[in-house]
């Protein structure tokens, strides 16, 4: 059999965000063969952390993201060929002149999955109402809603009026989500926002029904109901959940063939990265996503002799929308001065790390914490004129004396946080580790916890120095640079940020990121946010280190699964050619 490269550039479309007229048969490809006719079939794939929550106003990691999308959608969800909007549960949609006002027009038919929440166990149709009490519940204060600041806050009518009065128990409601009728909704905004449709792709705008929450409250994170294309059957946390055909969902091909083809998902949680390749190789998953670094060079000797040899398996990349780094509480003694900040970033070697730690799997953060993509250059964001950090131990040692620490005397010992199951994680934290060791003379010891227990410690604040990795919400400069505005800090010290894990707060920053909402013109709006990222540079609330590259394997008979540079899935359109009507090689 002969192994295929895609590569797939990571190209962004403008987005026609003024109308949308949509027939669900448009929006995917048919399966191959005459007339649709293929099999169904399980695809079966490994998460190497399991998830923290499957709530929709509580996800706020990629597993969650990957499964969630197939239980559950939203009024619009992305293109997983090119990240543009398309319909989900609204069938078509308009703003206004000015973009003020959004009415959104819903499918009828659309159906909760079956589940004992309901009265008779059966599914129940969704109407407008069902959207206004998501929408409403989404901006309601909640120790576990990790959705709200980077959906409505500041930008839909009466978001944050009802926010402030559900932290007093009341229930105001979102004035500006109105329901006209079962199938007509109207969202009205402070100002116009380019962003609107992908801010309604992301979890906290999944739909679900009341009498799940009713039922299930705080195990809603184990009990999803949702519209998605594929229902939960089985959960065994850490271990195996399974998924089975959504039989009511409404999709359909081009072709006029009932989605999604397949006849369920199987995700594993195998936390090795090399046990998760040979049960790919053995024939036991489908597909698997982002190669540890002991196995990378082996796999791209196969892409560089594809065409001399017979192989097994598909390799597709591209680009990610994705920047990893390392974080500091600004607000702890140890990094509340720029100049400690600063020092550490002029004393690592990116490129080093980039070229030899994680041996191309990635490239070095030059700019920072937005990645270089070509058609985000091309829209106006000033990536040329960005000052970043290079390797400079002279001007790292100066900071660090001008901090109070020179030659690193007095500097406190601090323990850089990661979380365990990335491949590179631990590689490139002793890498680090090391280059802050001879360039700076300060020691940092390296603690390992597991996923949730990381985002629970770095969201709380208890983590003065941690690893993370920020993976796009949606293809725009503004959800990287998000982390950084400083109305996502609590003004309680002790309540969880969600987003702004640094809690880093600069009045100059916050001005231009609030003036890039209203700027309507994408050129000024881009504009904008480079300077504010410019801002972020010169404070350093964090150490920006590489940024992804996407690397799938797939099997030779999977279909319809383009890479794309936020790794979204949309499973409903995938199909599995049955071993036994794949061509002989």
């Amino acid at each position: 059999m002969k192994k295929l490269f895609i590569p797939l550039l990571a190209g962004v479309l403008s987005l026609g965000l003024t109308s949308c007229s949509d027939d669900s048969k448009d929006n995917h490809n048919g399966a191959e063969g005459k007339g649709g006719v293929f099999m169904g079939g399980v695809m079966r794939m490994n998460e190497v952390e399991t998830f923290k929550s499957l709530n929709p106003i509580s996800v706020n990691e990629i597993v969650g993201f990957h499964i969630g999308t197939q239980l559950f959608e939203g009024l619009v969800k992305f293109d997983q060929n090119d990240l543009s909007s398309i319909s989900a549960i609204a069938r078509t949609w308009e703003s206004n002149q000015n973009q003020t006002e959004w009415t959104f027009h819903i499918r009828q038919g659309v159906m909760f999955h079956p589940d004992a929440c309901f009265p008779d166990g059966k599914g129940r149709m969704l109407t407008a109402n069902d959207i206004k009490y998501c929408f409403d519940r989404l901006c309601t204060a909640d120790p576990s809603n990790a959705q709200y600041d980077v959906t409505f806050k500041d930008r839909v009518v009466g978001a944050n009026e009802s926010f402030e009065a559900s932290k007093t128990g009341k229930k105001l409601g979102v004035s500006g989500v109105k329901v006209i009728n079962d199938t007509t909704l109207i969202i009205s905004l402070k100002s116009p926002f380019a962003g609107f449709l992908n801010i309604l792709a992301m979890p906290g705008c999944w739909i679900y029904p009341k009498e799940a929450v009713d039922k299930y409250a705080i195990d809603m994170r184990v009990h999803p109901v949702g519209t998605g294309p594929f229902l939960l059957e089985t959960i065994k946390e850490g271990e195996v959940l399974i998924m089975k055909k959504n039989p009511d969902y409404y999709g359909y091909d081009k072709d006029g063939n009932k989605l999604p083809y397949l006849d369920g998902l199987k995700y594993t949680f195998i936390r090795e990265k090399k046990a998760e390749i040979l049960e790919f190789k053995s024939g036991n998953l489908d597909m698997v996503y982002r190669l540890p670094v002991e196995v990378f060079h082996d796999v791209m000797g196969d892409l560089e002799h594809a065409k001399e040899r017979k192989t097994e398996f598909q390799i597709l990349n591209s680009p990610a929308f994705n920047t990893n780094y390392l974080g500091f509480n600004t607000t702890s003694a140890a990094f509340n001065k720029k100049e400690v900040r600063l020092a550490f970033n002029f004393a690592i070697d990116r490129h080093k790390i980039a070229d030899f730690t994680i041996q191309g799997e990635g490239t070095a953060a030059d700019y920072g914490m937005v990645p270089y993509i070509e058609e985000f250059e091309k829209d106006g964001y000033n990536f040329k004129g960005l000052k970043g950090y290079t390797l400079d131990v002279a001007k790292a040692k100066e900071y660090l004396k001008k901090a109070g620490y020179p030659d690193g005397k007095g500097f406190p010992k601090v323990t850089l946080e990661i979380n365990s199951g990335g491949g590179n994680n631990i590689l490139v934290a002793e890498v680090i580790q090391k280059m802050l060791k001879e360039n700076l003379n300060v020691d940092i010891d390296i603690n390992i916890v597991p996923f949730a227990e990381h985002i629970e410690n770095v969201s709380s604040g208890k983590s003065d120095f941690f690893r993370f990795a920020w993976v796009a919400d949606y293809p725009d400069p503004e959800t990287f640079l998000t982390v950084f505005y400083g109305k996502h800090v609590p003004k309680n010290t002790t309540d969880k940020s969600f987003v702004n894990y640094s809690r880093f707060q600069n009045a100059q920053f916050d001005s231009l990121f609030a003036a890039s909402f209203v700027e309507a013109d994408k050129a000024k709006r881009y504009a904008l946010l480079s300077r504010a990222e410019q801002i972020v540079l010169d404070e350093a609330p964090i150490m920006p280190v590489f940024y992804d590259e996407n690397f799938r394997l797939e099997q030779l008979n999977v279909r319809n699964f383009p890479e794309n540079a936020m790794n979204y899935m949309d499973l409903s359109v995938v199909y599995l050619v049955p071993k036994d009507k794949m061509p002989k090689k």
